[in-house]
């Protein structure tokens, strides 16, 4: 096979040019790196689950008509996405408190908030991606007012499908984070959905018996964050066919 053109590698994904214009062939690795990339281990298997389940849940949020990168999975650990300006901030999502936000306002972890709470913060590791407000965004011209509107009606519309989907198996959607990109189709921009969503960016609890099934079992306890990303994918029914109890994905210290 060709070598490629590497365009970029982050935490847990490689681009590399796609085959054709517009286009970026996307990479999921298997490093598992929470708290921005301060801790890092290896999770053999887990590009595998991430990529089956993003193809998942993009291909879920293009049919009901929530624009995403996402074009068709390649293979096991390979997609074709449409190339996109990512715009520098990450949103966030919060149904419940957990994290930063308990941390921030001391409300407990667990506490339903009263709706869905959107929160904006600027990508950057070596900064710890610090929350900024949408007058950091507008002044320092990361993004329009009308783009920031955009940003927040796309991350509320991946929150209803999402939150419902979880739900339906056992899974309660705590918080999540996107990125959005810029595309032109012809004279006009439109704002997709981009990056990935996986376990890697979301908080999920298991309704069932109180287990955190998302990258925060790393902090908690990294033997567990093979299992919970397998049950993710088992309970979503995309869990690939080479990937058995006794082949399911292992941490590698």
């Amino acid at each position: 096979m060709a070598r490629r053109k590497k365009i970029f590698e982050g935490k847990a994904k490689i681009l590399y040019e796609g085959p054709e214009p517009g286009t970026f062939v996307q990479y999921f690795k298997d490093d598992a790196t929470p708290v921005n990339a301060l801790k890092k281990d290896v999770v053999e298997g887990k590009g595998v689950l991430n990529n089956r389940l993003s193809e998942f849940f993009m291909t879920g949020l293009n049919a009901i008509g929530v624009p995403t990168h996402f074009i068709r999975r390649i293979n096991m650990r390979e997609q074709l996405i449409r190339a996109a300006e990512i715009i520098p901030i990450e949103v966030v999502v919060r149904n419940y408190a957990a994290g930063s936000i308990s941390t921030r306002l001391g409300i407990p972890e667990g506490t339903a908030l009263p709706r869905p709470i959107v929160e904006f913060y600027f990508k950057d590791d070596k900064l710890d991606d610090p929350l900024v407000s949408e007058e950091h965004i507008i002044a320092f011209g990361w993004a329009g007012q009308q783009d920031l509107d955009d940003m927040v009606a796309l991350a509320l519309r991946v929150n209803d499908f999402m939150s419902g989907v979880m739900l339906g198996v056992g899974i309660r959607l705590a918080d999540f984070k996107i990125e959005v990109g810029r595309v032109w189709e012809g004279d006009f921009q439109r704002l997709i959905v981009a990056d990935e969503i996986s376990p890697d960016s979301c908080r999920l609890w298991d309704l069932r018996v109180d287990e955190h099934l998302e990258r925060d079992q790393i902090r908690r306890d990294p033997a567990a964050m093979p299992d919970a990303y397998t049950e993710v994918a088992r309970r979503l029914g995309v869990l690939p066919s080479n990937v058995t109890h006794a082949t399911k994905p292992t941490l590698i210290n």
